[in-house]
Parts: structure tokens; C-alpha cells; sequence
């Protein structure tokens, strides 16, 4: 199973490494190469900055980068899901954690030229493998700092367990995916409306009127 983006946040899609689908959850960073493939998949990582991690370290380093990237990202899911509703004063230890961790950071601005012209970003630069999870700890800080609660969603699909920001206007998006979730609730909804419709007793044509007539 390939990794998911489907989060508006590189938060939501680190939550989302490891689904369950069928009930059964899917590891998508099980080693350090799957983990640095998510990082340049996420676009947290330049394609050539993860060519040179993957020459660079051994797999070894890289496997216990994942495993760290993994332990982060459970503890991630329980705070986040409690920092929707826990008051402010309360998050002191979580934050201690996230600044422990983006203490190992060493990035650098670096102009680009984008579709709209140049812009400025941030540029990561690793020096041992421990230090890719201070990529991932940046983005957990960043939706907590800047995100509304209210706009961070569990998917609303009976058994699923996909996060996502929603973005909409109207803010009103329920399902990591209209082709996937949104798509199961539209089929069940219309299932069970014509299970309603053959349970619904039918008056046979002209009942009305006898039954009239006999009271007259």
C-alpha cells in the first residue's frame, strides 16, 4: 500500500502512515527507507537532499531513524486527539517533547523559483539520521501553533482512521475522501432509503375511496 496525502497537513499524513482499511492496521513506514521515501513524499525533504541520505547512511541508522519516526507519531495521535479539547496550560510536557526533539534541527532559508515567481524555503540540512525527526516534530509543532481544533477531523467513515485539516470554505468536509469514504456513506445512505421505501406499506389504488364510501 502506498503512502497517503490526503491530510492538508504533513501532520495528518504522518497519523495517517499507518491505516487500517479493513480493520487490520498497514505499517507504511516499517524501515528507514520507506521513512525518507515518506519524507520526500510529503515534500518535507528535496528529491535530491533524500538521494543523498539514502548514500549517505546506513540502513541500519536509517531503520532507527523509523522506529523513532514511529514512536513519534503514536504518541502524536493520542496528544492531538486530546489537544482538541484540553486546555492551554496543560500541554507543558508535550511541548517539552516537541523542543527536545526540535533541538536536533538544522535548517537554512534558501531562495526558489516557483509558478508564481520566487518565494523563500526551508531547507534541512542532516548530519546524522537521528536528526530526520526534528523534520517530522517541525510540522506537529507548526499544526498545533497555527491550526484551529476545531478544523482537525478524524474521518467521519464507519471503521476509518484517516485524519485531515479541513480546508473547505464552509468547513464542512467529513471523510478522508469523497472517492473512498465519502463514496461508501453516499451507497449506504441510498441502501438504506430504499430499504425504507420496500418497508413502507402500499395502500392499493382505490382503498381510499371504498373505505369513504362505506362510512357514508
Amino acid at each position: 500500500m502506498k503512502p497517503l496525502f490526503l491530510g492538508s497537513h504533513p501532520a495528518m499524513d504522518l497519523l495517517n502512515t499507518r491505516p487500517a482499511p479493513r480493520g487490520a492496521p498497514i505499517e507504511l513506514i516499517g524501515d528507514g527507507t520507506s521513512y525518507v521515501a515518506w519524507l520526500e513524499g510529503a515534500r518535507l525533504l528535496h528529491d535530491s537532499t533524500a538521494q543523498k541520505l539514502r548514500r549517505r547512511f546506513g540502513a541500519a541508522a536509517l531503520d532507527a531513524a523509523a522506529v523513532e519516526a514511529r514512536d513519534l507519531r503514536e504518541w502524536a495521535r493520542d496528544w492531538i486527539a486530546r489537544w482538541q479539547n484540553a486546555p492551554r496550560g496543560t500541554w507543558k510536557a508535550q511541548l517539552r517533547r516537541l523542543n527536545q526533539l526540535l533541538a536536533r534541527a538544522k535548517s537554512y532559508p534558501e531562495m526558489v523559483s516557483t509558478k508564481d515567481g520566487v518565494a523563500v524555503a526551508e531547507r534541512w540540512r542532516i548530519d546524522s539520521a537521528d536528526e530526520l525527526i526534528a523534520v517530522v516534530a517541525a510540522q506537529i509543532a507548526s499544526l498545533v501553533a497555527t491550526e484551529e481544533r476545531g478544523l482537525v477531523k478524524r474521518c467521519a467513515g464507519p471503521g476509518c482512521t484517516l485524519w485531515f485539516v479541513d480546508r473547505t470554505k464552509a468547513h464542512s468536509r467529513l471523510f478522508c475522501s469523497a472517492t473512498a469514504c465519502g463514496n461508501r456513506a453516499k451507497v449506504a445512505a441510498f441502501r438504506e432509503r430504499q430499504r425504507g421505501t420496500r418497508r413502507r406499506p402500499v395502500t392499493p389504488a382505490g382503498a381510499g375511496s371504498r373505505a369513504q364510501s362505506s362510512r357514508l
